[in-house]
């Protein structure tokens, strides 16, 4: 791969692999060699997380097309050698919550993929890309089970960082799905979602009690969309860098917000802007 050709994304909008059972059969030993280091790069990249995971569900019998893919990815990391994540000091220590789902994206069992980031200040220190456990059968219901996922994640940041005697209130976490919001905050049963697992409810139990602030966020300012399905164009770096969102004044806009605030009125502008001031934690030299 030396010699191989650059590529702007590590993987096309495309693309839907399969198990591909007519496929060419390739070394087993070798492309789990190749998933295995690029799962360990993903440590330090988190754009080709989501890209990685999916190769790696098909290590038990690797086809020709799924070796194309993740040479791919290597092309991709080719591009962009000086990409890394970005630390600066003096990042205070407020927590940011992003999460996201695509809807059926695996073709063998039509699960959803779940997706979430978290950033302390400006600076990504945690995501994630998982196959969903169940079948959903709504892009809501999908975006909600992703929703929990992240609120479990974000619960766990938040008694680390109380371990370490930083104390925080309300934390905001962004989702693109106005249904999925709206069903957090009402407990009503309704009838499209009464099957879902009672389990998946954990977010609407801690957004009563305050902990989480769930509101809606424009598609193209969810920065949790990477880790749910390919992109045309990987983000790397914020449209408008200044001015950075004060994390005082965003953290104040989740905790004076009211439960019933429609997430385009005012006083939310804030939680916007981090959209925006989070790609900052992606640096390029």
């Amino acid at each position: 791969m030396d010699d191989c050709k650059p590529i702007e994304t590590p993987m096309a909008t495309n693309t839907k692999l399969d198990p591909d059972e007519s496929g060419i059969k390739v070394d087993q030993t070798l492309y789990q060699s190749m998933i295995g280091s690029l799962l360990y790069l993903c440590a330090s990249r988190p754009d080709i997380m989501f890209s990685v995971c999916l190769c790696a569900r098909f290590q038990a019998d690797p086809k020709e097309s799924h070796l194309t893919a993740v040479k791919r990815i290597l092309r991709y990391l080719k591009h962009t050698p000086s990409i890394g994540l970005w630390y600066p000091k003096g990042a205070s220590f407020e927590l940011l919550g992003y999460t996201d789902s695509d809807f059926a994206g695996c073709r063998v069992e039509r699960k959803s993929t779940s997706g979430g980031c978290y950033l302390l200040g400006r600076s990504l220190v945690s995501w994630s890309s998982k196959k969903q456990n169940c079948v959903s059968l709504s892009t809501v219901e999908a975006e909600y089970i992703a929703a929990g996922s992240s609120c479990a994640q974000l619960l766990y940041m938040k008694q680390t960082l109380k371990d370490y005697g930083v104390e925080l209130s309300r934390i905001p976490l962004l989702c693109d799905n106005r249904s999925a919001v709206k069903l957090t905050n009402n407990p009503v049963q309704h009838s499209q979602t009464k099957h879902i697992d009672i389990r998946h409810h954990f977010i609407r139990d801690h957004v009563a009690k305050g902990d989480i602030l769930l509101r809606n966020v424009g598609t193209k300012e969810q920065l949790a969309d990477i880790f749910t399905k390919p992109l045309d164009e990987i983000r790397r770096e914020p449209k408008d860098p200044e001015p950075y969102p004060q994390q005082e004044d965003l953290q104040q806009a989740a905790d004076s917000a009211p439960d019933d605030t429609d997430p385009s009125e005012e006083g939310m502008e804030f939680l916007f802007c981090a959209c925006v001031g989070g790609g900052a934690c992606y640096h390029q030299e």
